[in-house]
């Protein structure tokens, strides 16, 4: 089952009596456990009948036990298990799924992993329950899962601030999804999520960022690659060398596929760049200075200046003297 399917199925009161969410994305587990846990049993009912419990601090026997037991003035009893990974002989509970309490709902939140597939447990609990994978997002799918999420919390997103979140929070979707609600909270509804905003709520800023450096060494605007550097220099903390390396030798691959596929249609070009469509102009704007030449010879320096800020062949490794010869010799 999807995602989305299940929550509907829960926010319609269609309850499974065995879920086992699995897998290396723990935002959606999260988000389908936390939803049964505060949501299916009333604040009284669950004085009695709701049960959280980890699982390193307990074993399969005694889970057993736990699940079978029947509720107290309550249509269900809703047991929780977090961190499930942690669970020995997991696949013990595959004689409890062949044949689950009906008025109790378990919840196996096994994260980072997946069950073993010969076992018998997960193959029982997609027969009497809910089997639920929970796999990463590729980067090509932040924007606009980003985008999505900013109109569930009644926002307008804006391009630019799309792709500000994604390059400085990545594929991580529950800091994302954090950072988004702390302007739900502090914004009206209907307000349009700008570079601005995002400066003064989240703290990300609009000018000084490793998507402008981006940008300026595409364009040739060596005044405000300049001015970047030097903020980067005074705030290392905030702009690490080796997260802005990163972000350049990432920015440089994809000109390099860019070159590869530059004649193809939109979805094939941004399918094998593994971006979103709506950053292609930022590439094809780029291309104009960009030239395949240039793109491997960056490349060839991001690996220089990498090996060089670890001490490799160089006495210095000042962050702020690296980035700025980085810099000067990929814009030359």
């Amino acid at each position: 089952m999807t995602y989305e399917s299940i929550m509907s199925d829960l926010k319609a009161g269609k309850y499974a009596n065995v879920y086992l969410l699995q897998g290396d994305e723990p935002y959606f587990i999260d988000k389908i456990s936390n939803y049964i846990e505060n949501n299916v049993l009333s604040p009284d009912e669950r004085i009695f009948n709701q049960t959280v419990v980890y699982g390193k601090d307990i074993d399969v026997r005694n889970l057993d036990v736990m699940a079978r037991r029947f509720p107290a003035m309550a249509k269900y009893q809703v047991v929780i298990v977090k961190e499930a990974q942690d669970l020995k002989k997991i696949d013990d509970l595959a004689f409890y799924a062949q044949k689950p309490q009906k008025t109790t709902i378990l919840v196996l939140c096994h994260k980072y992993k997946t069950v073993d597939k010969r076992k018998k447990l997960a193959t029982l609990v997609d027969k009497t329950g809910v089997l639920f994978t929970s796999t990463k997002l590729y980067e090509n799918k932040i924007p606009a899962w980003i985008d999505s999420y900013v109109k569930s919390i009644g926002l307008v997103s804006d391009p630019r601030s799309t792709r500000l979140l994604t390059e400085y929070l990545g594929t991580d979707l529950s800091k994302i999804s954090n950072e988004l609600d702390k302007l739900a909270i502090a914004l009206p509804k209907g307000s349009t999520v700008t570079p601005e905003v995002i400066q003064d709520n989240i703290g990300i800023s609009k000018d000084y960022n490793n998507f402008e450096l981006q940008k300026v060494i595409s364009t040739g605007n060596v005044e405000k690659a300049a001015r970047i550097v030097s903020h980067f220099a005074k705030n290392q903390k905030d702009n690490p060398l080796v997260l802005t390396v990163t972000s350049l030798y990432g920015f440089y691959a994809k000109m390099l596929i860019y070159w590869q596929y530059y004649n193809k249609d939109n979805n094939t070009l941004a399918a094998a760049m593994g971006c979103s469509p709506y950053f292609l102009k930022d590439y094809r704007d780029a291309s104009q200075r960009l030239t395949l030449p240039k793109v491997m010879a960056g490349i060839s320096l991001l690996r220089e200046y990498d090996m060089r800020s670890k001490g490799v062949g160089n006495a210095t490794t000042d962050p702020g003297s690296l980035l700025q010869e980085l810099v000067f010799k990929l814009m030359h």
